[in-house]
């Protein structure tokens, strides 16, 4: 038997668009900011989120991604700026008076009650009749692969079936918009990844514009339709998760984003050939003997195996460079064991990569 999913709001189709997706966008945030007291959280921002999108803010603690995602829920009011969801200001009204819902990484459930009760009690506040209450409580429940759960008290449940209880709680009222802030925190590596993959799927069921907050990078580049990279309050990029991977547009994003490397100064001059900050991913870079020959359309540099990291799959090299700084390469280890890997250190070796690899990247 197909899954059931949970028809999501009527939307009018767009020409040139997705079908069933809005042209306005889903949220949109225009010259936000907060303070608290003398602490600017949030230094104004202006961001558009689309109809249907999974959409994630990406950032250290402290960045404003959190914060951002409150003002758009309503439990924080801008400072400054609007808050626009479907087109509509909504910057001044009650979290609840807002098309959207809320996952939190404790999930927040009601532990005295059932998990069918804690899934079905938005509909009982918005008067729901009891009969369709159930039909669609059993719905969201199968939705997250929880069916036949219904009676069960969270006390009963794993942290990742917790997690799922509190999905289904959200997206049975329908909502335009789900926020979902750090919701698998708290889940260990294994069932993180595997959430990851079910989270994806659902919302591509449902097609409903999620808002995805989170400080692990590859949480977002795995889920993410486009990611905004939080920095101090600002934003630093926007774009899909391969042009923020590929191509950074700063030093930050370039840093925060997976592993990178950063030539600067002379060592840029000397290497790449001009000046500037550009990086290169650790994994487009080939160990090679220090005798060599480079193409014409490649860069490379000698250095010495600094250190040597034995990562099961891979194993990571730290190149001190004959030029100055650092350079690290990830290699798969397909042909070779650790302990091939670890003598490693100590050699010499040329690093080799296309120029194209050479990014610049702004300050």
């Amino acid at each position: 038997m197909a899954t059931p999913t949970l028809p999501a709001a009527t939307r009018e189709p767009v020409p040139g668009s997705t079908p069933g997706r809005s042209a306005v966008p889903a949220v949109r945030l225009e010259g936000v900011r907060k303070r608290f007291g003398e602490v600017e959280a949030v230094a104004g921002i202006d961001l558009e989120i689309a109809d249907g999108e999974f959409f994630s803010m990406l950032g250290p603690s402290g960045s404003g991604k959190t914060t951002t995602l409150r003002m758009i829920a309503g439990f924080e009011l801008p400072t400054e700026g609007r808050v626009m969801l479907q087109g509509e200001d909504v910057s001044r009204r009650a979290p609840f008076e807002r098309d959207v819902n809320t996952v939190f990484q404790d999930y927040a459930l009601f532990p005295h009650m059932t998990v069918g009760d804690n899934v079905g009690y938005g509909l009982m506040i918005r008067k729901v009749p009891r009969s369709d209450r159930g039909r669609q409580v059993a719905d969201a429940l199968r939705m997250v692969r929880l069916e036949g759960y219904e009676k069960r008290k969270p006390s009963q449940l794993s942290g990742g079936q917790r997690q799922r209880v509190a999905l289904a709680r959200a997206l049975v009222n329908r909502p335009r918009v789900l926020l979902l802030d750090e919701p698998l925190g708290a889940l260990d590596l294994k069932l993180r990844e595997e959430m990851q993959i079910e989270l994806k799927a659902i919302q591509h069921q449902v097609g409903i514009t999620f808002i995805y907050v989170t400080h692990d990078q590859e949480e977002a580049l795995t889920m993410s339709d486009r990611v905004a990279v939080f920095n101090r309050g600002r934003i630093e990029q926007v774009g899909t998760p391969a042009e923020v991977y590929e191509r950074p547009a700063t030093a930050f994003v370039a840093g925060f984003v997976g592993t990178s490397n950063l030539l600067t100064g002379d060592v840029a001059e000397r290497i790449v050939g001009r000046p500037g900050t550009f990086t290169i991913r650790p994994e487009k870079i080939r160990l090679g003997d220090p005798s060599d020959t480079v193409a014409d359309d490649e860069t490379s540099a000698t250095g010495t195996i600094r250190d040597v990291i034995y990562l099961g799959s891979d194993t990571r090299y730290v190149v001190a460079l004959d030029a100055g700084s650092e350079l690290v390469v990830t290699a798969q280890n397909l042909a070779i064991s650790s302990m091939e890997a670890l003598a490693a250190q100590g050699r010499s070796v040329r690093l080799i990569w296309r120029r194209q690899y050479n990014f610049p990247v702004g300050d």
